[in-house]
């Protein structure tokens, strides 16, 4: 399944949104500049789980080496498709959230919930030698805030069934509760069979994420005024 649009507009331009996915184009194309330096660039930015451990091992705690990477890594992807794919949620997903907490606290807790992914990730894979990139634990924090302030909101949904491709709209809490299940199951096989396929993906990373934007979501919400959505888009 592939989201393509939700029906509950924004009440404003999304300007944290659209600052963070510029930041995250600019930050790839500054990454396709350096050639054969990449490598090297993903590895002291980017969060190596084993790096980290083995820091904190020799009572290291630079905030080059050990703590600046936590920030750095999520504005960091490994192709186009990455990129393409996390923005596209982003975009999606993230408009509605930052109406909701309003624009510095939608950056805050965005922040936050990348650092949370990460964090989880790292513990959950501490011998790995793998740089952990991308934006996605971040997103998916989005997409743990959007679960609980729009449940149900639909989401167009591109499904392809065998050779035939249909657009189907499907309430953000079947779809969101879909993709974490999916996240969990991928998770869990990837501590169970870690030289399988799916273990160079950040599972954890997504599961942490979605977690803490549930969580966070409650301290960086706006409270004390009835949230505009509710009258117009009522349960199925």
């Amino acid at each position: 399944m592939f989201p393509l649009k939700d029906n509950i507009p924004s009440r404003r331009f999304p300007c944290i949104t659209v600052f963070l996915i510029i930041v995250n184009v600019v930050v790839f194309f500054h990454e396709i500049s350096l050639g054969p330096h990449l490598g090297k660039f993903l590895f002291i930015y980017g969060v190596v789980p084993k790096r980290f451990f083995l820091l904190s091992t020799l009572g290291i705690h630079s905030f080059e080496l050990k703590y600046l990477p936590l920030l750095t890594s999520m504005f960091l992807h490994g192709g186009w498709l990455h990129l393409i794919g996390n923005m596209w949620y982003l975009w999606i997903f993230g408009d509605n959230v930052e109406d909701s907490m309003g624009r510095f606290r939608f950056l805050l807790f965005y922040l936050l919930c990348g650092i949370g992914a990460t964090l989880v990730h790292i513990y959950t894979n501490p011998y790995s030698p793998l740089p952990c990139i991308g934006a996605s634990g971040a997103i998916s924090g989005v997409m743990g805030a959007y679960y609980v302030l729009f449940p149900y909101a639909r989401i167009i949904t591109l499904v392809p069934i065998f050779f035939f491709i249909t657009f189907i709209e499907i309430p953000a809490i079947f779809f969101l509760l879909f993709w974490f299940m999916i996240q969990f199951f991928n998770g869990a096989f990837s501590i169970a069979a870690p030289h399988a396929f799916y273990a160079g993906v950040a599972w954890w990373a997504h599961i942490g994420g979605f977690v803490c934007g549930i969580i966070l979501v409650f301290l960086f919400r706006k409270r004390n005024r009835r949230p505009w959505y509710i009258d117009e888009y009522k349960p199925w």
